[in-house]
């Protein structure tokens, strides 16, 4: 859903973008904790916040691709049962 959000520019509804802008904050207090060095360089930056939305949009990719080669190895690996 978060990724629709910033790609396809559609319209949501109130829950939907309270639920993105709770996600993007959890993320960014993640990054935060265990990548303190790329935050500090981060932060104070006149872009920080298009900083910050393009590294989000980025693990959020990333993670949908670990998904789904996840998806399809165990596709396989039933199809070769």
């Amino acid at each position: 859903m978060v990724v629709k959000v910033f790609r396809e520019g559609a319209s949501y509804n109130h829950r939907e973008v309270l639920e993105t802008l709770i996600e993007f904050s959890a993320f960014k207090d993640r990054v935060e904790k265990k990548f303190k060095d790329l935050a500090k360089e981060l932060e104070g930056k006149a872009n920080e916040h298009d900083l910050w939305v393009n590294l989000y949009l980025v693990s959020i990719d990333y993670a949908e691709e670990q998904n789904n080669k996840k998806q399809k190895q165990e596709l396989v690996s039933q199809k070769a049962s």
